[in-house]
């Protein structure tokens, strides 16, 4: 992590905007793409959009027939859920990922956003190592401009979640040029029209007082905000805490949480300090705009539930579907 639809007869100038930051390192400027881009909410009029899970719907059929009405009706309400549709290097490179963004949008359905995760910083989750890998910082910002220069042609409203980990992360990988790659990818998206929402970890990682100014240095202030949460586990009063205070330190950026996994079927409220599939957890609560006068704008469903963080208590490799702890966790939400 996302403003009025980017016409195609528009894209001359966009591809004109993309081509001076990236080549020319002219920087975002401010624009009205820009302006409309942070100014305005699209979860407040469209839903998160659907996207097909073959293997939860073929899951929920085998069930069925082997006769667990109630494992077959959680998987497929699982399957039913949009959740964020995240772009790897390794699965879309350069050359594909621009043809594999359109072809998204263009099955999207009018009043419904597509939200995508863009995961291919260098050194990416240098932190935890199941998802290691990434791109250099050469190949790096091209793949970005793919994603943008498709998405400034879709003609409708998108939304993006920058590059998870990333941030937090960069205080404990030490220096590199990441903090620069975010910024030219930031206003690369900024400037595409997307409504874009800079990974900012959780509410026990990075304190928000030492997060803010490394989101300042990517020059969150041009986009929309900041996510939160995305893809662990914390339990959402804990995250709506952070995000507020968070907010606070930026001028009232906007923020969306990820709540997909942070049931808390505990009823303590504790942190988790787990972060690869950690035992004990639950789904959280449908993703929906939040409509409270807050600066939050949505509580989504950005990391698939159902996915693997890595190889770690008995799970299968970092972003597979794994479909007995799907299981577990619509059963711990009481599904």
């Amino acid at each position: 992590m996302r403003p009025s639809p980017h016409r195609s007869a528009a894209r001359p100038l966009v591809a004109a905007a993309l081509a001076c930051m990236l080549l020319a390192g002219c920087g975002g400027g401010d624009t009205s793409d820009q302006d409309q881009a942070s100014d305005t909410n699209v979860f407040a009029e469209r839903a998160q959009t659907l996207v097909e899970k073959p293997r939860l719907e073929a899951a929920a059929k085998q069930a069925a027939g082997d006769g667990d009405a109630q494992e077959a009706s959680a998987l497929e309400r699982l399957a039913r859920t949009p959740t964020g549709i995240w772009l790897t290097p390794e699965s879309y490179g350069a050359d594909q990922v621009g043809a594999y963004v359109t072809e998204v949008v263009a099955a999207t359905e009018a009043l419904t956003v597509p939200l995508f995760v863009l995961y291919g910083i260098p050194d990416r989750d240098c932190t935890g190592g199941f998802s290691a890998g990434g791109l250099t910082a050469d190949t790096y910002l091209p793949w970005v401009q793919a994603i943008a220069g498709a998405l400034a042609d879709a003609g409708t409203d998108t939304a993006a979640v920058l590059e998870p980990d990333a941030l937090a992360g960069s205080v404990a990988c030490g220096p590199t040029d990441r903090m620069s790659l975010l910024r030219q990818a930031l206003q690369t998206l900024v400037t595409a029209g997307v409504t874009t929402y800079v990974d900012a970890g959780h509410s026990d990682w990075i304190p928000a007082s030492e997060m803010a100014p490394l989101l300042e240095k990517v020059g969150v202030s041009s986009a929309r905000g900041f996510a939160t949460n995305v893809a662990n586990y914390q339990p959402v009063a804990r995250e709506r805490a952070y995000g507020a205070e968070l907010s606070g330190l930026l001028d009232g950026a906007h923020y969306v949480i990820d709540v997909g996994r942070s049931g808390d079927p505990t009823g303590t409220g504790e942190p988790v300090t787990d972060w690869c599939n950690p035992v004990g957890r639950a789904l959280g609560e449908d993703p929906g705009f939040v409509d409270d006068d807050t600066a939050l704008d949505a509580l989504l469903w950005i990391k698939p539930p159902a996915e693997s963080d890595g190889e770690c208590h008995g799970g299968p490799a970092a972003g597979e579907v794994w479909v007995d702890r799907a299981v577990s966790l619509a059963g711990a939400a009481g599904w």
